[in-house]
């Protein structure tokens, strides 16, 4: 309670200090859209943490452009509708980049926000920066100049998933559980289709879909998984929906495999350490805290001295750290330079490796990570909410080869 106290006052401080003051007036104003109540508040409170300890970074090395950063903290509830409120706030604020991340359908309505604002109001455009909303219509048919996304779509992560695992042949029953929303849909709808492709001998016996964020006791699906003699699950769940799936998991002594996207948002780790499911869980993801990186180890140990907190966002690194950069190169937040000069762009990534953010369609590649979660060796140093257990890399893959087509046909200005 004392954090989302917190992360709302920062977010009405920064709104206020926006009227009247010349200082203010200068700086460059990130707005923040995501959940810092409800049942999304704890993704979203992390999320707050990695944006303003990026926002101090930046600044400590003088901002970009001259320039200091400023952020503008805005809870939408996971809620399109209010997502739109806190947006046109933001625009009257003086922002004129927003980040989100949290929830596709919150996205969309965002990134439609955004590009029709933009039509009717040339000079004031608005970028939209999408740090986790992976639902990958939004660098296809829905895809525009204004949204720029760092986080590996849904289909780029169940290819890497599925590549994975048609080379496990003790895989052979698999029940899918998603949340019934654009991004749950998206993930059953690439597992059925790859499955299929890569290994036609494994069964799906279960596809089930749920609320988002309003199960509390997630036991009567798990007795539906035990029921149907599943050995592997699949699941996009984020937030209280995995770590309540696994909790029920746990309680129900259920012994699978889980192939997951999000096992280490707030309350996973702990949640998959009570199923005593040693390695047995498995996560798709763009970076861990046990890669052996010097530079972002030493990130990662000054995040959590700050925060008490693991880096669940490598991808907001690169995104914030990206942004700095092109607004350094052309001079300015000038809406067409700026996105112009991300197009393309080529970065060294916060885990280290090459990433691009591809012209057509605005959608950042970069290594990504499939890792299990267990006991700890010698050369794997974090562990997660201290159950002594931590990450490890089974399989890295470079960015060109999680390379996906796109359908994008991007209108650009002028």
């Amino acid at each position: 309670m004392k954090t989302r106290l917190i992360a709302a006052a920062v977010g009405i401080a920064a709104l206020v200090s926006t009227s009247g003051f010349s200082v203010a007036q200068e700086t460059i104003k990130i707005a923040f859209i995501d959940p810092l109540s409800g049942p999304g508040a704890t993704v979203g409170e992390i999320g707050l943490k990695t944006f303003q300890y990026l926002i101090d970074e930046l600044n400590a090395k003088g901002g970009a452009a001259n320039r200091k950063f400023e952020l503008l903290a805005l809870d939408n509830k996971v809620n399109p509708q209010e997502s739109l409120v806190q947006l046109q706030k933001a625009v009257d604020a003086g922002a004129r980049i927003v980040t989100q991340g949290n929830g596709s359908s919150v996205a969309a309505a965002i990134a439609d926000w955004v590009a029709k604002f933009n039509d009717r109001n040339p000079g004031k455009e608005v970028l939209y920066l999408n740090y986790a909303a992976v639902d990958p219509v939004l660098t296809n048919d829905k895809c525009t100049f204004s949204h720029f996304r760092w986080d590996a779509n849904s289909d780029i992560k169940m290819e890497a998933l599925t590549n994975y695992m048609k080379g496990k042949p003790e895989i052979k029953k698999v029940y899918l559980i998603n949340q019934d929303y654009s991004f749950g849909h998206a993930v059953r709808g690439a597992a059925v289709a790859m499955l299929k492709a890569k290994r036609p001998d494994i069964q799906i016996v279960g596809d089930e879909l749920h609320p988002l964020l309003k199960i509390t006791d997630f036991a009567p699906y798990i007795a539906k998984i035990k029921a149907s003699g599943a050995d592997t699950v699949i699941t996009g769940n984020w937030s209280q929906d995995f770590a309540l799936l696994l909790k029920a998991a746990a309680d129900a002594g259920l012994q699978v495999d889980w192939y997951t996207y999000y096992a280490s948002g707030a309350g996973g780790p702990t949640a998959v350490k009570q199923t005593g499911l040693n390695h047995r869980v498995f996560a798709i993801q763009e970076g861990s805290a046990n890669i052996p990186h010097a530079p972002s180890q030493a990130t990662e140990k000054a995040f959590r001295d700050k925060y008490g907190v693991g880096i669940f966002y490598p991808r907001a690194f690169n995104q914030m750290r990206m942004l700095a950069a092109a607004i350094n190169k052309v001079g300015s937040t000038d809406y067409a330079k700026l996105g112009a000069a991300l197009e393309d762009m080529k970065f060294d990534v916060f885990t280290g490796g090459d990433g691009f953010m591809r012209r057509e369609d605005h959608q950042f590649f970069q290594p990504m990570y499939i890792v299990s979660f267990g006991e700890r060796g010698a050369a794997e140093p974090f562990d997660e909410e201290k159950t002594g257990w931590g990450w490890r890399t089974v399989a890295r893959l470079v960015a060109q080869d999680t390379l996906v087509p796109t359908t994008c046909k991007m209108k650009r200005p002028g």
